[in-house]
């Protein structure tokens, strides 16, 4: 979401001047209004940093694309968005665009887009700075409102609309800026009663032998007390707490009912418990320091996020891990020379006690690199005492980087993931992001034997950008694994991750589930320094929608302990959530489209489906699903889950109209199941 206090002069009333403007002739010999982009008034160009600049860069400097200067124009930062009425007056829009040279080659890569009346007229390809410009001429004829865009991958990338001008049929009226006005961040989900009510996964799997741990979410006033039928000996739960703990030796399935009680009822729901050789039976859901805190996490950091998601309430609705990104990693040491870590994180043990003691589950990051992405030490190494000539000691937070990590994104001579296996064990961990690319199977399978061997069920997550070709290895050997590079908090990239799942879908199941990256809501940086999702709400309404229909791992990656109420309201949903955590484990596919607009349906466990009617266009349009495209003969009860609330029944379809990048989520039943 965009700053409010940079929005604050977008917001006051339009000043309708006169912009200055020269005369161009046509092939008529007549003089027809040439107006620039920069004699208009720019104050409501809305970008997620800084303001856009009339003749220069974002970044101050002149307007230079591809080592070409330009006298005139508009500098912005991705992502940015400028609206005109041109009331089908217009003739042709005309630039010369690209990434500012300002940005450099590795400064991100930026999107120009020229949308008429909702339709995308002009996409460039992918602009980086150094970057030749790329010429834009479009045709307007009849186009009654034009729309300029520039989106990026989240990097605030300097972006130039040089030469930019509106070729008009005549002199008056003039082109009308329209004020930008930030979407209102509207809450849909209805605050849970105040009686008991049980959340959570339906299914739960642990190995034979290994630690069990659960604790019943249950969302209702406080006092409660909770209980459990159908048990099996060798687990006890804490009647105050909700958590169960204990060891099964045997395989099997056990059927139970888990329960609630406070002063104003009780509830209850079916749960199974699996003991056998898969873990991650439903997709994990938990929370991850990267985005929020990038190499500057903490062991205090990661335990404010944990007592947040307990004061918030949201380990009430299932939200369970707590995981340590990059950042954490000192040196190698102790009996094992596994890796310790650094002066950040004075006591492992401890923070893993203390995350467990909250009802929480630890997680921690590592690499089979000799150095990982952040410059830290990975669970390989070139020497068998576990030295890293590379390593400096670092700054006062006990860092111990290397100076060029690039240099050491490698695998080293002698592997320590034994040893690194069991010292994550002893603390407690029961999370593993593996981080390193292209990932392969050799070394997946290597680390995937390690932690079978700690005698503790730890989730394995690898990381990052998998290639499809290894679907098939990824799913037998790790439980989740990234489909994609990093996601940043910007329309481009969230939607152009979230809709290109397709082909994972086969691969998806309970124990093993593609990854489209965290979740960027709330406020995230990537650092010290956080700022408010960039993307607008109608845009995080879609991604975790999204999430939960393709059966994703949902890891939140803001701040927890600055959570707003929006951000909770999109996290706390229990009827969406569910759709997440269905035990089928099956993913939405895409069952209709029609231009901007998609509808994606999920089967469900219990015979009913889950559907997410998309927008993807630039403003509000119909969408609509018919009970035709899913197999469906009889009449459906529809319920929208955001709202939680039933919208009737229908014969054989069902229309709605879905916002600019919005989402309708609905759950679709027979009738006769009412």
């Amino acid at each position: 979401m965009i700053d409010k206090a940079l929005l604050k002069p977008r917001l006051a009333p339009l000043v309708a001047t006169m912009p200055m403007f020269a005369a161009a002739s046509t092939s008529a010999g007549d003089t027809t209004p040439v107006y620039l982009l920069s004699d208009l008034d720019i104050s409501q160009m809305a970008q997620d940093t800084g303001e856009p600049q009339i003749n220069r860069s974002a970044d101050g400097g002149p307007l230079s694309i591809g080592g070409r200067t330009f006298a005139n124009g508009v500098g912005t930062r991705a992502a940015s968005r400028f609206v005109v009425d041109l009331n089908g007056l217009a003739l042709e829009f005309s630039a010369e665009v690209g990434a500012d040279d300002s940005a450099g080659a590795d400064g991100g890569g930026v999107v120009f887009k020229v949308i008429g009346d909702g339709k995308t007229l002009f996409e460039s390809k992918i602009l980086r700075g150094g970057d030749e410009a790329e010429s834009i001429r479009v045709p307007l004829a009849d186009v009654k409102r034009l729309m300029l865009l520039v989106e990026g991958g989240g990097s605030s990338c300097p972006a130039d609309w040089a030469e930019a001008k509106l070729i008009m049929k005549r002199k008056d009226p003039v082109p009308v800026v329209v004020p930008f006005v930030p979407e209102e961040a509207v809450i849909l989900t209805p605050p849970p009663p105040r009686g008991p009510r049980v959340n959570g996964a339906r299914i739960f799997g642990v190995r034979p032998g290994s630690p069990f741990f659960y604790t019943i979410p249950a969302t209702g006033d406080r006092p409660m007390t909770f209980a459990a039928d159908g048990l099996p000996s060798g687990l006890h739960l804490d009647p105050q707490t909700g958590c169960i703990t204990g060891c099964l030796k045997e395989k099997s399935v056990y059927a139970v009912t888990l329960r609630a009680k406070n002063a104003l009822g009780e509830a209850k729901r079916d749960f199974r418990i699996v003991v056998g050789d898969r873990i991650a039976l439903t997709p994990p859901m938990g929370w991850n320091s990267w985005n929020c805190w990038g190499d500057a996490v903490s062991q205090e950091k990661v335990l404010s996020s944990a007592r947040a998601m307990l004061d918030k309430g949201l380990v009430q609705h299932g939200w369970s891990y707590v995981n340590i990104d990059d950042g954490w990693q000192g040196r190698r040491g102790g009996p094992g020379l596994a890796i310790q870590p650094n002066a950040k994180f004075p006591d492992m043990k401890s923070l893993g006690d203390q995350i467990h003691g909250m009802g929480l589950r630890f997680g921690i990051y590592s690499s089979p690199w000799k150095g990982t992405y952040a410059g830290h030490i990975g669970s390989s190494c070139d020497n068998a005492d576990g030295t890293y000539e590379w390593i400096e000691d670092g700054d006062c937070n006990g860092n111990f980087r290397c100076k060029n990590p690039p240099e050491h994104h490698g695998f080293g001579k002698v592997p320590f993931i034994g040893q690194d296996s069991k010292q994550w064990a002893e603390w407690g961990v029961d999370y593993l992001k593996y981080d390193w690319a292209p990932i392969d199977a050799s070394h997946t399978e290597a680390m995937g034997r390690a932690l079978l061997m700690s005698g503790r069920d730890i989730v394995y997550s690898l990381s990052n950008n998998a290639d499809p070709a290894g679907a098939a290895d990824w799913a037998r050997l790790s439980h989740c694994w990234r489909t994609t590079i990093d996601i940043h908090d910007s329309w481009r990239s969230m939607s152009r991750i979230g809709f290109h799942q397709d082909p994972w879908t086969p691969f998806a199941g309970p124990g093993h589930w593609p990854d489209p990256d965290m979740l960027v809501v709330g406020k995230v940086g990537w650092g010290p320094t956080l700022h408010p999702s960039r993307l607008s709400p109608n845009e995080q309404y879609t991604h975790i929608s999204l999430w939960c229909l393709l059966s994703a791992p949902l890891l939140i990656g803001c701040d927890l302990a600055q959570l707003d109420g929006f951000t909770l309201s999109l996290l706390t949903n229990d009827e969406v959530l569910d759709v997440n955590q269905d035990p089928l484990g099956k993913p939405a596919i895409r069952v209709a489209q029609a231009g901007e607009t998609e509808v994606w349906v999920k089967d469900m466990e219990d015979g009913s489906k889950a559907a997410g009617l998309f927008n993807r266009g630039y403003r509000a349009a119909p969408v609509a699903v018919r009970w035709s495209d899913l197999g469906l003969t009889d009449k459906q009860n529809v319920r929208d889950l955001w709202r939680q609330k039933d919208l009737g029944e229908f014969p054989d379809g069902f229309e709605t109209g879905v916002p600019r990048h919005g989402v309708v989520l609905v759950r679709i039943e027979p009738a006769s199941a009412q």
